[in-house]
């Protein structure tokens, strides 16, 4: 019998009841460091004070007004978000997922505009996540993804990941755009580096097309840069970001030049919850925090010390990992083992880490991590790593 949930999870046995900081407190009473962030959603932790207090002044007064109406909160954020970015312009959503669909009519409404309408074609790259909507598996279509969904949609190019003589080549009269991450974080925690990012907007500016940026789980500072791109001196045309907005609430946005937006004018696109006054009275509050300069110094110091110590944990069990890979605080350990066997052996530890592809253990903690809780992190990992040594050669 189907159970009342969908079961499109398969979900560990696991029931938190309450979170505070990086903790995550189980309903039997075990405390579990939590590395994982809600995949890198609670940017602040878990009910962090400046967060509460944002959610629960904006509840007093008013939850949904349609965006038939002006919005405080939303204009406030967005001007926020324009100050702090290369964008003009932003468009709210609840997801990154519907970030991307905006992404995407965005760049080829641009085209339509400029009397170039069969400019149509999206180009991609092997091992992306861009959400799990019709447009965003067919710009990154792996088996699980797409297997019994029917047709694609049209207009999208797949590419290898990393061979940007063939993104050149590709780009071709019909192509709208370049869609990309900067840091790849289902796809393994694949970052691109700075001459890749410099040669990739190189190519879009000698050919035309549109850049759009996903910054959906590697902006809001997880980087230590307030957004990824911003280490490469380089900006895009359209940007995606959702999950660490929202510090744990349900919030996106697509940013954009003026140059990029100008084909999306009056009725073009709507939302009936994107830009909502609760979701962007938090999204201020995480904003106000995450930008402020020595907030993210933090961040970049905090990350070097989780890397130095992880480099040790690796090397102290070279049976178990092959290597450290990532920026900021989201980073990667490449496994030897299966990595599920590592996250399965950390909740035993009584730690949260989440798996992604290329067989990589994903640690994307809070930004507020502290150094008493990176040491705890590595003592738990390690403690994991051990019986999972112990259980091969058991």
């Amino acid at each position: 019998m189907i159970p009342p949930v969908l079961p499109t999870y398969s979900r560990a046995p696991l029931h938190f009841v309450k979170g505070e900081g990086s903790w995550l407190i189980e309903e039997d009473g075990r405390r579990f460091l939590d590395m994982g962030a809600g995949i890198a959603v609670n940017a602040l932790g878990h009910a962090h004070p400046a967060l509460v207090a944002a959610l629960t002044e904006q509840a007093g007064k008013v939850w949904h007004l349609s965006n038939l109406y002006e919005i405080p909160q939303q204009e406030a954020l967005a001007a926020m978000l324009v100050d702090r970015s290369f964008a003009d312009t932003v468009f709210f959503t609840n997801s990154g997922t519907e970030a991307m669909e905006l992404a995407v009519k965005m760049a080829r409404k641009y085209w339509y505009e400029k009397g170039q309408p069969e400019r149509v074609e999206i180009i991609s790259f092997e091992g992306a996540f861009h959400g799990r909507s019709s447009a965003a598996i067919a710009a990154a279509p792996t088996e699980k993804m797409v297997k019994g969904m029917g047709p694609l949609l049209p207009g999208f190019k797949v590419l290898p990941h990393g061979d940007w003589g063939l993104l050149k080549d590709a780009i071709t009269e019909t192509t709208a755009a370049v869609i990309i991450e900067p840091i790849q974080g289902e796809g393994g925690i694949r970052p691109l580096s700075d001459e890749d990012l410099k040669t990739i907007r190189a190519i879009c500016d000698a050919t035309g097309v549109l850049l759009i940026l996903d910054e959906v789980q590697c902006g809001i500072g997880r980087t230590g840069r307030l957004f990824a791109h911003e280490w490469a001196g380089i900006a895009p045309d359209i940007m995606m970001v959702a999950k660490g907005i929202g510090g744990g609430f349900p919030l996106g946005a697509v940013l954009a030049s003026e140059e990029a937006a100008s084909g999306m004018t009056l009725g073009t696109h709507g939302s009936t919850y994107g830009g909502n006054p609760l979701g962007c009275a938090v999204g201020c509050a995480v904003i106000e925090i995450v930008s402020d300069p020595d907030f993210l110094d933090e961040v970049n110091r905090k990350a070097g010390l989780l890397r130095q110590k992880l480099e040790g944990l690796v090397a102290g069990h070279p049976e178990v990992f092959e290597a450290v890979r990532g920026q900021g605080f989201m980073i990667g350990l490449k496994c030897k083992v299966p990595c599920g066997e590592v996250v399965k052996a950390g909740f035993a530890q009584e730690i949260i880490t989440v798996p992604a592809a290329d067989n990589v253990l994903r640690l994307l903690p809070p930004l507020t991590l502290s150094e008493d809780e990176i040491a705890e992190a590595v003592t738990r990992l390690d403690a994991a790593a051990t019986a999972v040594t112990a259980a091969l050669a058991g």
